[in-house]
């Protein structure tokens, strides 16, 4: 539990990284998909997609996608500031996109009508959880990581580039990398505010 804790507290969103990645993309692959693979889900619905953008493709996601998704949104005297943090994130090593794959939400939904409406939130909380899961695994390998939400802003310019099912849900993007700057110390809310214990 302590190890457990331990990484907790050194997660932290990263936004200075680097490409100073000691292991192989393929290395990188096989930790993230697995990580994300052992991550529960109500039902056991494996629901949860996700796809890494390396190299070039990182790159364009971000310098490219995004900031011409973003440049007709943002006003004028705005945008280099929104570009430079585009590129912030460029500068990082690689991107994952992760996904939910409605169709699994829609099967669950006509195979179990009773709990219809719930399936949607549970599989927002099966994303959730495999975001942290998979921010874990970086911070053990002592890579840093940031989560984004461009979606769906971007949805259809990122499907198009990558033939995306369209059926997979874009839901967060989280650009990793080497860590160049440590995160600012973290204040917390007193647990007063956020705990309570009851025995009856």
């Amino acid at each position: 539990m302590s190890e457990l804790f331990d990484l907790q507290q050194q997660r932290r969103s990263i936004y200075a990284l680097g490409k100073n990645i000691t292991m192989h993309e393929s290395q990188l692959s096989e930790l993230i998909f697995k990580t994300i693979k052992e991550t529960p889900t109500a039902f056991n619905a494996q629901g949860s997609r996700a796809i890494i953008l390396f190299d070039q493709a990182h790159v364009t996601l971000w310098n490219d996608i995004t900031a011409t998704a973003l440049k007709p949104l943002t006003p004028a005297e705005s945008f280099p500031n929104t570009q430079a943090k585009l590129a912030s994130f460029a500068a990082g090593f690689g991107t994952i996109l992760f996904y939910e794959d409605q169709t699994v939400i829609k099967n669950l939904q006509e195979n179990i009508p009773l709990y219809a409406e719930n399936f949607p939130t549970w599989s927002e909380q099966a994303s959730g959880m495999a975001q942290y899961a998979t921010w874990l695994a970086l911070t053990e390998k002592n890579i840093g990581a940031n989560l984004q939400h461009y979606n769906p802003v971007i949805d259809a310019a990122v499907a198009a580039k990558w033939a995306i099912p369209a059926s997979w849900k874009l839901r967060g993007q989280m650009p990793f990398g080497s860590i160049e700057q440590l995160a600012d110390e973290k204040e917390y809310s007193p647990d007063s505010n956020r705990f309570q214990t009851y025995t009856n």
